[in-house]
């Protein structure tokens, strides 16, 4: 199936697409900054068999529109919620990693009756220091993608499995600079504005914490503190770095699955 578009509350165009048994439950995918719904290829052989997988671009990635200015957890929260309205879906499981694992903390406690089941993968309540993403803000709109891509996989991967597993990391990279400038930089400021910490203690979702043994970016530490807020929620760690779906990608999609049966 191709992807289809919806139009969000504040006018964004964004790209959907929906694979599986149309009777199956639905599970909705969110991707992480700097990539689309093609970072979830590794799992879709698995998962299909099982759910009704509905991916998207956010906002700022892939087909979707990239509106100029700052985006917010807030409204990439609320680009999911629209996405279910759209398509009549009351309640779904739901799987973020990284960025995409954000939109399912602002889910959990701002809309919990549209969760099923709650996967977060390789995220964090806070990112700091917003000097930071400031700076990858500026730089990414002076320079463009190229120079973030290799830092960017850097943090990803751990060392040598790019250089093991090329035909793993190339659609990595393709996601990366094909990025419209502006709208990863929407995307970093919604990052650099955002702290959660005050509401994960208001997880109350059956919730699966994914993290990466060797992630330099969303920490074991960081996972501990979801789950140590949420009310009912389990860590799983996986021998990889901060994209673990695609470095482990049989136990990812295993892990879920297993989770959300």
């Amino acid at each position: 199936m191709e992807k289809s578009f919806f139009i969000a509350g504040d006018g964004c165009r964004i790209a959907y697409r929906l694979d599986g048994p149309a009777e199956a439950p639905v599970l909705l995918l969110s991707n992480s900054l700097g990539t689309d719904m093609g970072m979830w290829a590794p799992q879709m052989d698995a998962w299909t068999r099982d759910f009704r997988v509905l991916r998207y671009d956010s906002r700022g990635h892939g087909a979707s529109a990239c509106p100029a200015g700052a985006y917010s957890i807030d409204r990439l929260g609320r680009d999911a919620v629209e996405l279910l309205d759209a398509l009549g879906l009351a309640a779904v499981h739901f799987c973020g990693l990284s960025k995409g694992g954000m939109v399912g903390q602002w889910l959990a406690h701002r809309a919990p009756e549209r969760l099923r089941g709650l996967v977060l993968a390789n995220t964090s309540a806070y990112m700091g220091p917003p000097s930071g993403w400031q700076a990858r803000i500026e730089g990414v709109l002076a320079d463009g993608m190229a120079p973030l891509a290799d830092a960017s996989l850097g943090r990803w991967f751990t060392p040598g499995f790019p250089a093991t597993n090329p035909g793993a990391v190339a659609p990595i990279r393709a996601m990366l600079l094909a990025n419209d400038p502006a709208g990863y930089a929407g995307c970093c400021a919604a990052i650099r504005d955002m702290d959660q910490r005050p509401t994960a203690g208001l997880n109350h979702s059956r919730t699966l914490i994914i993290a990466g043994s060797e992630d330099p970016s969303t920490t074991i530490a960081d996972a501990e503190f979801l789950l140590n807020r949420a009310r009912d929620a389990r860590l799983h760690i996986l021998p990889a770095a901060h994209l673990s779906n695609v470095e482990c990608p049989a136990d990812f999609a295993a892990a879920v699955a297993g989770f959300l049966a």
